[in-house]
């Protein structure tokens, strides 16, 4: 199993050093894959380097957005002070989770980005599980936006102009 990990991650790796367009593609995009359609998000619970655990059904009722990424990865980190901003912006109404797809060669690396960054929102350490759950990540940055009741309503392959999830949020909050 910790193969099949290793090996995924390599992979992601590969895929996320390949990656050099700055756009994003969404599930709304209709020239992109569809990586999910309407369900629910799969619930996980992740620790955080301080070993708090952190659980997505923690945050119902506000629309999370979760975003895969590494501290290794260029468009991850280009990425962060997007998702520090939409956090500060509308903190009553989101929460944005960082889960770190960081192995052992990087993961000490990851307390210093933090708080280099100043990241305002919480970040878990991923696993295998919460991977697949998601729908096997085959790059980094991927994020997904959450609904107020726990519903995938989109996914981002790459890196997502702030404007993008900000319209993405402000519909959801008109749907409230």
């Amino acid at each position: 199993m910790k193969k099949f990990f290793v090996i995924t991650f390599l992979v992601i790796s590969f895929v996320t050093l390949q990656f050099t367009s700055s756009e994003a593609h969404s599930i709304s995009d209709k020239s992109s894959k569809t990586l999910v359609s309407d369900k629910k998000a799969a619930d996980f619970k992740l620790k955080t380097l301080d070993g708090k655990e952190v659980k997505l059904s923690d945050y119902r009722g506000k629309i999370v957005i979760i975003d895969f990424w590494a501290t290794w990865c260029p468009p991850c980190r280009k990425g962060i002070p997007d998702l520090i901003s939409l956090q500060e912006e509308f903190k009553k109404d989101l929460v944005v989770i960082g889960i770190s797809l960081d192995q052992q060669n990087t993961i000490k690396d990851l307390k210093p980005f933090i708080e280099k960054f100043k990241i305002n929102y919480p970040v878990v350490l991923g696993d295998e599980k919460v991977v697949k759950d998601y729908g096997g990540i085959s790059a980094i940055p991927t994020s997904f936006i959450i609904d107020q009741k726990g519903n995938i309503v989109d996914s981002h392959i790459g890196l997502v102009p702030k404007t993008v999830y900000s319209e993405q949020i402000k519909n959801l909050l008109k749907k409230k």
